[in-house]
């Protein structure tokens, strides 16, 4: 029989990778109040992404990466909503001159014909 350490035995019997039971998961202390600035802002301008939310809590005094700004972004499910497409204008519908108008003359005749 081969000699495990406990944490070894413990996280096959739980069925986990090992290194699972090593690290403590911590976040920041301040992440409550982060978060609402961050969700505060993505409310104010809905166009920007993660990065700019970043710029600007750096910009407010935050110490913050963007990678842990990324993760709470992922986290509360904040989008950019999608780019709607530009509509053409309306002089790029121009519609083309009727054929009967292009065959009028001048004078209000047709042309191709003789006018009495």
């Amino acid at each position: 029989m081969t000699c495990m350490s406990p944490s070894v035995a413990l996280a096959r019997l739980l069925g986990q990778h090992r290194s699972t039971q090593r690290k403590v998961p911590r976040g920041r202390e301040d992440e409550e109040r982060l978060t609402a600035d961050m969700i505060a802002l993505a409310r104010q301008y809905g166009r920007y992404g993660y990065r700019k939310i970043a710029e600007f809590r750096r910009r407010a005094g935050w110490q913050v990466n963007d990678k842990p700004v990324e993760r709470l972004w992922r986290r509360e499910r904040l989008k950019v909503p999608a780019k709607q497409p530009k509509r053409p204008s309306l002089k790029t519908y121009r519609r083309p001159p009727c054929l009967a108008q292009s065959l009028r003359t001048s004078s209000g005749g047709w042309r191709g014909t003789s006018n009495p």
